[in-house]
């Protein structure tokens, strides 16, 4: 029997894509492995799991082609299959990056009427996941890139991404959605190149919209891991700028192509100090599995994986609350703490005429070896 302290509830906002658990196995070298279920049985397997809420790209849940009569009836089915299992929409976002229409990009591409599709189809996935409660719309460019720079200035790219964000918004304020927009990064894959690569890349750019404040960002552990970046620190980043909207858990191996594993299967350390930074700070928005179950699986190893992503993070937010309160963890953080309060600068007159002993600062030792082990201890149970 599961201990209760790891059983996922609706106040740990654990969520899932349709395109996540409903993830048929396929990949570049071999076909799918599972048969297709439809956004129904996706969202009836998520309450069987203990999930909170569920999350879609406009098609994942409504195809490309489907006619207004064909969406409408869809929409109805998944609003009734959501309220018969305790589901929530929190997110939804679009699909840029599947469709050959996409091949150049979609808000970035060189053809203006790619460009106007785009925004066309991403302000129709908007008015869906609007009317099925979503807050939060993510923006991911998979094919906002480049194989060579010899088709257009990068910086052209740029201008052409802040004019959609800025369209997207006016249309946001216009139809009163209340969204508030996500941009996830990644560094490559699809493309050669992806225009904005990091976390931090996007917290920059942010800044130049008309409506910044309506703007913030989705940190994928996958995405920051794969150029061998740390994730807690882009979403520390994220965080101090109140513009961690949204979060993507899973994990990666640095330097491989994008695995989308099981969140802390491969990382564990890494994956604790993130789970310890969003409990410590208070995180209140989902917390979301962008993640696959392994090739390997049936459903009812699709169903162990889910269940396995949430167990880990609660699992990992136990020893965090275990970490906080060692007594020689505080005992160390304590001496770190006094250190840091006898810093006083004062004014520069003062500081400039202020005598330091850099032998003597050099000299200390940080008990960082020891930090690190106790952290081990805990997360091995050896503590």
């Amino acid at each position: 029997m599961a201990n209760d302290l790891y059983l996922p509830k609706a106040e740990h906002k654990f969520s899932f894509g349709l395109w996540t658990v409903g993830n048929r196995g396929r990949d570049p070298f071999g076909d799918a492995v599972r048969p297709g279920l439809s956004p129904v049985q996706i969202v009836e397997m998520l309450g069987e799991v203990g999930a909170w809420g569920v999350n879609f790209h406009d098609n994942d849940l409504v195809p490309i082609d489907a006619t207004p009569q064909q969406r409408d009836q869809i929409v109805r089915d998944f609003r009734k299959a959501c309220g018969e299992n305790g589901i929530v929409v929190p997110m939804a976002t679009v699909n840029l990056f599947y469709d050959p229409v996409f091949r150049d990009g979609a808000f970035t591409a060189n053809d203006s009427d790619v460009r106007a599709y785009s925004l066309q189809k991403t302000m129709k996935a908007m008015d869906l996941g609007a009317e099925l409660g979503a807050e939060i719309f993510v923006l991911w460019g998979g094919r906002e890139g480049a194989e060579t720079d010899a088709c257009r200035r990068p910086d052209e790219a740029i201008k052409r991404f802040r004019d959609a964000i800025n369209y997207l918004c006016d249309y946001n304020s216009a139809q009163g959605y209340g969204y508030r927009f996500a941009l996830e990064a990644k560094p490559n894959e699809p493309r050669a190149d992806i225009y904005f690569p990091t976390t931090g890349s996007y917290l920059a750019f942010i800044e130049t919209l008309d409506n910044p404040d309506m703007v913030g960002v989705n940190p994928e552990v996958a995405h920051e891991h794969m150029p061998g970046l740390n994730m807690t620190h882009a979403v520390a980043q994220a965080w101090e700028m109140g513009k961690l909207f949204h979060i993507d858990l899973n994990d990666q191996v640095p330097g491989r192509y994008d695995q989308d594993l099981r969140f802390g299967s491969a990382n564990i350390k890494a994956a604790f100090w993130l789970v310890k930074f969003l409990e410590d700070v208070g995180y209140e928005n989902p917390r979301h599995f962008d993640a696959h179950a392994y090739r390997t699986e049936d459903y009812e190893g699709v169903k162990d994986f889910a269940r396995g992503c949430m167990r880990t993070y609660l699992i990992l937010k136990e020893k965090a609350r275990r970490w906080n309160e060692n007594k020689e963890i505080k005992r160390i953080l304590d001496e770190i703490s006094e250190n840091d309060r006898k810093s006083n600068v004062g004014s520069a007159g003062d500081l400039l005429n202020k005598e330091f002993d850099r032998s003597k600062l050099a000299s200390m030792g940080l008990q960082y070896e020891k930090l690190d082990q106790l952290t081990i201890d805990i997360l091995l149970g050896a503590d």
